[in-house]
């Protein structure tokens, strides 16, 4: 085996000659002085050759440890050549970082996702994700990088959303190793690192007294009147918040919401007829947004939805964390309205966009009763908002 100091002290001669050291490897030295190393080996009953570069800018250590990874190669099957060429190849025309391999993995799920759930995931992740580790090549993406990035998300009492990024993480991490530009999968090491979450129901107010004074208390503090509103709309229309975040101008027809199948976590298109007070909601919106596509944007880009995570804050902001999130609005109207009208149960699950449970209650919802649910929607507003500030007023109050 070679050394160091031999290797140094190696001279030109009037032609090229070889010096093994050891498996293989062995040092060619030109008659110019320039010495390459070299390693022989047999691949499919032919002998063949690979190059590691040229010393001393390839060291003796180094070209060991090159002879050792082409052997572990031929090990497992491989033809150590063809994997070099296959790897100097994807560096060169494949973007590493961690933001172009997700935004790559964006590209690849968009066709079978909703735009809403992929306005969702590509939000959570250019918030959260790129501006923190977006910028680093995958390789070196360590579990402690993502679990620093996964435990500020936790600190802002977002656990939902945290495990929801890094599960996502995870997906970018797996689409990685299968386009070869990564090794592993650092997001899925973490699991157990992270706060527990407890299971269940969603936290929500449904005494219709609480429940008034929470959105008085909440509509009291500073806040940006697109997130004020958005809350007050959502209480009173009862859909799920990612609908009413992505909502567009274009899906107002009149005193109609009219939700199309894509955007609707059951795929079944939906219709939500308007009450006094949420018409007089979306009137004090267009005053804000009425020139752009969305009802309620992002406070900094309008053609994109506003934050997942904006009305949760603002409700935790006044004191309501873990007593009421945006979702339990729906549990709410349903609770205090299936009280004061149990008669009324299969409309107000159809109100909800509940699947309904048996062939009876499905052929039931093909109706639309749209008039017996606006006098519904109506009889809610009405008892939820009896007395409160008009829209208008809201959007001149202090803002966050």
């Amino acid at each position: 085996m070679l050394t160091d100091m031999q290797v140094r002290r190696l001279l030109p001669t009037g032609k090229s000659y070889k010096v093994s050291d050891s498996g293989g490897l062995y040092l060619q030295v030109s008659p110019s002085g320039s010495k390459l190393w070299r390693m022989k080996y047999r691949y499919g009953g032919k002998e063949k050759l690979l190059s590691f570069g040229g010393y001393p800018a390839v060291s003796l250590s180094d070209a060991r440890r090159a002879r050792d990874d082409a052997k572990q190669e031929l090990r497992e099957g491989r033809d150590p050549s063809l994997t070099r060429k296959q790897r100097r190849a994807q560096a060169a025309s494949s973007e590493t970082r961690l933001q172009a391999v997700g935004e790559a993995w964006l590209a690849a799920q968009k066709p079978t996702w909703t735009d809403r759930h992929y306005n969702d995931v590509e939000t959570s992740l250019s918030r959260l994700v790129w501006p923190k580790i977006g910028s680093i090549p995958i390789p070196e993406i360590t579990p402690p990088m993502v679990l620093s990035v996964i435990r500020d998300i936790e600190k802002k009492r977002a656990l939902e959303t945290a495990r929801r990024v890094r599960q996502r993480l995870s997906a970018i991490f797996c689409y990685g190793i299968a386009t070869g530009v990564g090794f592993s999968d650092p997001a899925d090491v973490i699991k157990g690192a992270l706060a527990p979450l407890k299971k269940g129901q969603q936290p929500a107010i449904t005494d219709l007294g609480e429940l008034r004074q929470m959105i008085a208390d909440v509509e009291s503090i500073p806040a940006h009147p697109v997130t004020v509103l958005a809350m007050r709309f959502l209480a009173l229309t009862a859909v799920r918040p990612g609908e009413v975040r992505a909502m567009p101008w274009t899906e107002v027809n009149g005193n109609i919401w009219e939700i199309p199948a894509e955007r609707m976590k059951m795929k079944r298109p939906h219709a939500v007829p308007l009450s006094r007070q949420a018409m007089e909601t979306l009137t004090a919106m267009h005053t804000l947004t009425g020139r752009g596509p969305l009802v309620f944007p992002n406070a900094r880009w309008a053609h994109k939805p506003m934050s997942e995570n904006a009305i949760g804050y603002m409700i935790n902001r006044a004191g309501y964390s873990g007593r009421h999130v945006p979702h339990g609005f729906r549990a709410a109207f349903s609770s205090i309205m299936n009280e004061r009208l149990p008669e009324q149960r299969l409309i107000i699950d159809q109100m909800l966009a509940h699947v309904p449970k048996d062939k009876t209650e499905m052929a039931y919802n093909r109706a639309q009763h749209i008039e017996r649910r606006r006098i519904i929607y109506q009889e809610w507003a009405d008892i939820l908002l009896d007395g409160f500030a008009s829209p208008m007023d809201l959007i001149l109050r202090p803002r966050r």
